[in-house]
């Protein structure tokens, strides 16, 4: 009988510690561990270079941090192609991170249809992709974590409606073909113009300002040639154009004297409506951005149900509400905390 009791008592131990063992790593239905796993998210943005990315990656960071405090551990490893037009070098990173089996991607596709096939083909290798900023025409991916650029789109039709009363010349250029989030400002602004302000009329939406400030700057002087002797308004989509623009207005020395409203709150756009030479510019939140991209991509590894479309938010910034708190707060995230040492 002691025999017995012996034995039992040895069986409720070593299933005690097999209960221990399975519960540090559980499986959800998925397959991932749901506790005290490592993990490796690769988070390619469209570029490196501009405050705007530079941000997402401080969230990425950020949220890669939350889970370490939390038990597991989450590597985040950042890469982009050189230039923001180099579709084919995204296509190869993305390749590449499949290939190497990490975790997940979280991923701004530079077009919405070229990077299709390789997130296609890293789902069927079992790497899923959680898209940022700029969308993809794919349904096999886990969730798309952006503005609503439409909006932002309409924010700034609002904005240059109300500075010029409803009358004048206006113009937008364009980002790059292939890009959705650009392509959704674009129409949401003329959509706005064309509905609220019949009075104002868009005298060029055609030109494509590209991937850096130097090539923006290039089109914004050939399009300031034809048209500035007559032009009230200028509307440009991102940051790199509207740096583009402003360096050409000053060139000739129209910037203050045209009513001039862009897309992303970075520091020399901040400073230009500081100086007066910028009207207004549509913030959004990409350290949020990044932040929820990589939070959304673990929650889905770790079994858990995550919205197939999350808003990020944007705002309209101008000289008038810069200096709030609220705005402080958007148009200067704490990058530097996270990006130390990376």
């Amino acid at each position: 009988m002691r025999t017995t009791r012996l034995s039992a008592a040895v069986l409720s131990v070593l299933l005690g510690v097999a209960a221990c063992s399975d519960s540090g790593s559980k499986k959800s239905e998925s397959g991932a561990a749901t506790k005290g796993k490592s993990y490796t998210i690769a988070v390619i943005p469209k570029g490196t270079t501009h405050e705007f990315w530079k941000s997402i990656h401080a969230g990425a960071i950020q949220a890669a941090q939350e889970f370490d405090a939390s038990g597991d551990s989450v590597k985040i490893i950042w890469k982009g192609p050189l230039r923001e037009d180099d579709r084919e070098q995204q296509v190869q990173v993305v390749e590449g991170f499949t290939s190497q089996g990490v975790s997940g991607i979280v991923l701004a596709p530079l077009d919405n249809r070229a990077l299709v096939r390789p997130v296609e083909e890293a789902k069927g290798a079992g790497v899923p992709t959680v898209i940022m900023d700029s969308g993809l025409e794919s349904d096999q991916i886990v969730s798309f974590v952006a503005t609503d650029n439409y909006k932002g789109g309409e924010l700034c039709a609002e904005r240059m409606g109300t500075l010029l009363g409803g009358k004048g010349n206006v113009l937008m250029m364009r980002y790059q073909e292939g890009s959705a989030s650009t392509e959704q400002r674009e129409k949401g602004f003329l959509d706005k113009m064309k509905s609220a302000y019949p009075g104002i009329k868009i005298v060029s939406s055609d030109q494509y300002g590209g991937a850096t400030r130097e090539t923006a700057k290039r089109t914004s002087e050939n399009l300031l040639n034809r048209y500035a002797a007559d032009l009230d308004g200028i509307f440009t989509v991102n940051e790199s154009n509207t740096v583009g623009m402003l360096l050409a207005l000053q060139d000739i020395s129209k910037a203050g004297k045209i009513k001039f409203v862009g897309f992303d709150a970075s520091q020399p756009l901040l400073d230009a409506m500081k100086a007066h030479q910028l009207d207004g510019v549509a913030a959004q939140n990409p350290m949020k951005m990044g932040y929820l991209g990589v939070k959304t991509m673990m929650d889905h590894l770790k079994g858990k149900p995550v919205e197939k479309r999350i808003d990020t938010g944007v705002v309209m910034v101008t000289p008038e509400n810069m200096d709030t708190p609220e705005m402080k707060d958007l148009t200067h995230p704490p990058i530097d905390k996270y990006l130390a040492g990376q």
